[in-house]
């Protein structure tokens, strides 16, 4: 998302990020007190229909407010005000209001009628449909803001380092690991890619009670950091392991199984695996593309499978390093377009420099580059978000990207992560477009081997392999992929091939009985943000 040149000429970059609040903000809380000050007098006290009063009225007016000082955000006092859940409530409403980017189409309901600020926050949408019958939105979500500040700041999340993939959504149940965090508690106790879950803690997957449903949610989606926990899997051989595992806090690891595959023909494939587009996957991306680059590399192949989003400023650098200066100086990576109450942001093009994500800050480091003109992108849908805006972006200067694997999950929107009363609030706020103009892929982007719409992708159909580790030659994708590169077309079994991806979201519900309800929510890293990103070298902000 932004220009290949040195940049210095430009004032302001957008980039989408997981950081709005980390430079600090100001309280009404005294930090050496725990008296709160009394909400503001206004006159909007009450609902009325269709009469909004501005968001900043209620906002940080809380029914718990927090006391003390904030440890995300320079320790600074908390902001919160002594308020209550009408409040919270009416502010969700005017900020919908204001920013959301169908804010005609959600239902002007009375706050009241609600039993909860979660209850009334999860109408505060659009309900229609897309074209193929799919939810207009569905991204729409919150989070405690304690959780989204140790992930984007560090990349923290807790459980065992375990990501997992509904398979069957419906009993019997299939749950299997898609890949695990390296040196978390899962890798260490010896789970590996393709686990099948039988039990935890002796409950059997296949368990429909709600006492039993409680423990799987629980054990599974929600441990709590030092407990033990016992999971029953079945291995790829067919091998049954019961395996104690201990939750933690565990730092994701975004840039997995980087590698130089030589083919028979002794072409050089790149290879890497890239799971979410976090911060600290900065210096792991420029790490890879050293590698390639001194192994020199012939062609790339980049594993987005499971990559659900994030940060879109880091989108914009790996695109970047991918094509090159030559391929896009000149060119905009992407283009925001907001409701017709905001104003639209100045088109920011491709990243060149490295970024300083704990002060937001552009330095002087130039990044490095392939000069490629093609990549091979390994796709499900559990592909989402900055993943797709990569596709897209590139697309938009012309460069081939070939798509192996299922069509993406089909976002071209995103959120100003806000936050309020200890909550951070996703809600859609703005769609993009790359350079041509082109950003209606809603339905998400599709591998086919001739593509006849705009919304599709050159490339082949192939199932996600879970009897194979990622990075292997003979995994379905990248075996796909390779012979691709060897023969420019599609496998035969392939080009006709219609998959029924399986659902690599932890948040996948059986559709009969009690559902699972895992803590982490789909697109849960699809915190795209944009935010003035200051003249490459300029130290003030």
């Amino acid at each position: 998302m932004f220009k290949s040149n040195k940049l210095a000429q430009a004032t302001f970059f957008l980039f989408s990020s997981l950081y709005l609040t980390a430079c600090g903000g100001g309280s009404s809380l005294d930090s050496d007190t725990d008296t709160v000050t009394p909400p503001p007098a206004n006159s909007s006290t009450v609902w009325t229909a269709g009469t909004f009063a501005p968001s900043s009225e209620f906002k940080d007016q809380c029914a718990v407010p927090r006391t003390g000082n904030d440890p995300f955000n320079e320790n600074q006092p908390y902001p919160d005000t002594a308020g209550s859940e009408f409040t919270e409530k009416m502010w969700l409403r005017s900020w919908s209001d204001e920013t959301y980017l169908w804010y005609d189409e959600i239902e002007d309901n009375n706050p009241n009628d609600f039993s909860s600020v979660a209850a009334y926050y999860a109408q505060l949408k659009t309900f229609q449909t897309t074209d193929s019958g799919a939810n207009k939105d569905n991204f729409h979500f919150s989070q405690p803001t304690e959780d989204f500040f140790k992930e984007s700041q560090s990349g923290v999340v807790s459980g065992y380092g375990i990501n997992w993939a509904f398979l069957s959504n419906t009993p019997p149940r299939i749950l299997r690991i898609a890949y695990l965090e390296d040196g978390s508690p899962a890798a260490n106790a010896g789970l590996q890619r393709g686990d099948t879950v039988l039990s935890a803690d002796n409950i059997s997957i296949n368990d429909n009670t709600e006492a039993g449903i409680e423990i799987l949610n629980e054990v599974l989606f929600n441990p709590t950091a030092g407990s033990t926990h016992n999971l029953k899997l079945r291995s790829n051989d067919g091998t049954d392991k019961s395996i104690n595992v201990v939750a933690g806090n565990i730092t994701q690891t975004p840039v997995q199984n980087v590698n130089t595959l030589i083919t028979e023909n002794g072409t050089k494939v790149g290879y890497m695996q890239f799971n979410s587009h976090i911060s600290i996957a900065q210096p792991e991306l420029i790490n890879a593309v050293n590698k390639f680059k001194t192994d020199m590399i012939d062609e790339l192949v980049i594993d987005f499978r499971y990559n659900g989003g994030g940060v879109l400023a880091l989108s914009a650098q790996l695109a970047y390093m991918v094509a090159g200066p030559a391929n896009s100086r000149g060119f905009d990576y992407y283009q925001t377009i907001r409701n017709d109450k905001q104003p639209n942001d100045t088109p920011f093009p491709f990243i060149d420099f490295e970024i300083d994500y704990s002060t937001f800050q552009a330095t002087n480091n130039t990044l490095p580059d392939l000069n490629l003109s093609k990549v091979y992108v390994l796709s499900t849908e559990g592909t989402c978000s900055a993943s797709e805006a990569f596709i897209n972006g590139l697309k938009g200067i012309n460069a081939e990207v070939i798509l192996i694997g299922d069509k993406t999950c089909g976002k071209p929107y995103g959120f100003n992560p806000t936050h309020n009363c200890a909550t951070t609030y996703f809600t859609i706020q703005f769609s993009g477009v790359n350079e041509k103009g082109f950003g209606e892929y809603s339905d998400g982007l599709k591998p086919t081997p001739t593509p006849q719409f705009d919304a599709d992708v050159q490339g082949c159909l192939a199932a996600d392999d879970f009897n194979h580790q990622l990075g292997d030659k003979n995994e379905g994708l990248l075996s796909t992929a390779l012979f691709h590169i060897a023969n420019n077309r599609c496998p035969i079994s392939t080009q006709t091939a219609k998959i029924k991806q399986p659902n690599t979201s932890v948040n996948a519900l059986a559709d009969t009985g009690l559902p699972l309800v895992p803590k982490q929510p789909l697109y849960k890293e699809n915190m795209d943000l944009t935010r003035p990103l200051p003249t490459k070298g300029n130290s003030d902000e």
